[in-house]
Parts: structure tokens; sequence; C-alpha cells
């Protein structure tokens, strides 16, 4: 899936238009985020969630520290998606079902994995205790790139004596019988 400037370019506006409680047609690629509509840091760290949880990009800080203008952020934004490895096994399109199990019960959520999440779903298995198990079921589609990443972002728990389960769905395949006739 190719990552099209224009429709990314418009849903980073809407985003920041809403945040900023100003009109989209007012976010030209010049008007300054800082001295035009005087956004501040916590500004900037509620505009990248809002990219984050609507687009899946997650835009460093390190790229949002050099953001003072509208086509800046499009700009960050666009680089992180294209970054992303290849479109296959992007982690910004990895959805899973995580299921946590311990001695003092279960947690079951159905996320894609934004940084925020992976942070989550790791918390909730600590939670769990020494002998939990995670387990993470990835679409069928995944493809051995995203098994990695997965298995990657949730290793260190093993550390804390949690189990960690990485799978890809079994697809079920439709099978029609022939009726008799």
């Amino acid at each position: 899936m190719s990552i099209r400037r224009a429709e990314l370019e418009a849903s980073v506006r809407c985003l920041v238009a809403d945040r900023l409680g100003v009109d989209v047609d007012e976010l030209a690629p010049d008007v300054s985020l800082v001295d035009d509509l005087a956004a501040d840091s916590l500004d900037f760290v509620e505009i990248a969630i809002a990219i984050e949880g609507e687009l899946g990009v997650s835009v460093p800080q390190r790229l949002l520290d050099d953001v003072r203008t509208c086509g800046d952020l499009v700009h960050a934004t666009l680089e992180v998606a294209r970054g992303a490895p290849g479109r296959r096994g992007d982690p910004t399109r990895v959805v899973v079902r995580a299921r946590v199990a311990g001695p003092v019960g279960a947690l079951e959520r159905v996320v894609a994995l934004t940084p925020y999440a992976i942070q989550t779903i790791a918390e909730d298995a600590r939670r769990m205790g020494r002998g939990a198990v995670l387990e993470l079921t990835l679409l069928a589609s995944a493809d051995d790139v995203a098994l990695v990443w997965v298995e990657r972002r949730f290793s260190a728990l093993s550390a804390h004596g949690i189990q960690v389960k990485v799978r890809r769905e079994r697809q079920l395949v439709a099978r029609t019988r022939a009726s008799p006739g």
C-alpha cells in the first residue's frame, strides 16, 4: 500500500485543526503552528497522539522538535510513514489479539500495535505476575517481518517470568459441499 501525500496531508490538517480549534482552511503548509496558532509543547504531544491513533504513524519527539509549520508536520509524518519496513510487516499496521492469562485472571483485547498499546499490554502482563502467559495473535495476512517485529517488542517480558507466544491466526477456509442431486 503506498502512502499518498495528498491523503496524509488532508488527514493531518484535520487532526491539527481539531486539536487547535481552528478551521482546516487556515492550515496552509506555511502556517506556523507555534507563531500563528500559538501551539505549545502540550499541543504537539496531543497532535502526535492523534496522528498515532488515527493514522497509525508514530512521529518521534526528535522530529516533532523540528516542526514549526503545518507543512513541516505533514513532511515529518510522511517521512515516518514511508520509513516503515517496506509496508510489508509494517508495524504501524499490525493488529493483534492480545490475551494475558495469569494466576489472578485474564485480559483480552484487540488493538493496533501503537507504542502506547505495546506499553499498555506489557504493563498488563507484568501486573499478572510471574507465570503469566501473553498470547499475541496477528491476522493471518501478517508476514514474517511483522511476527519478528512483535516478538521483539515483547521480548523483555521473559525477564519478568512471563511467557510470550506470537502466532498468526489460522485462516478459515470456507468449504462448500456439493449437494446430492
